[in-house]
């Protein structure tokens, strides 16, 4: 069970940029997942991630209007859609799946966590 995310770079303010997440070794599609960030000197904490009590996704508040995340099931991929970005949207973003349930993005139900990719927020 492998989780690799990819897809970040350098983007200016006000900009976009979409990150994907491919996992190896099971089935994204039945799965719940999760994305989080970690920016330099502060602890992980959670963007977006689905819930597992009614199939629907929890966004922090940072996130909400701004961020989204879909699945392409064919491809095992699931993509976070970042729009307006932030100076402080700047962290190394993951992707986990999900080993226990929960309704928020505490990364201590999160698991398989892959190499991260940093997203840059700069101008």
């Amino acid at each position: 069970v492998q989780l690799q995310a990819s897809g970040g770079g350098l983007v200016q303010p006000g900009g976009s940029l979409r990150l994907s997440c491919a996992a190896s070794g099971f089935s994204l599609g039945r799965s719940a997942i999760g994305w989080f960030r970690q920016a330099p000197g502060k602890e992980r904490g959670g963007v977006l991630c689905d819930s597992s009590s009614d199939g629907g996704t929890y966004y922090a508040d940072s996130a909400k209007g701004r961020f989204t995340m879909s699945r392409d099931n064919a491809k095992n991929t699931a993509y976070l859609q970042m729009n307006s970005l932030r100076p402080e949207d700047t962290a190394v973003y993951y992707c986990a799946t999900r080993y226990y349930p929960g309704d928020y993005c505490a990364a201590f139900d999160f698991g398989s966590w892959g190499q991260g990719t940093l997203v840059t927020v700069s101008s």
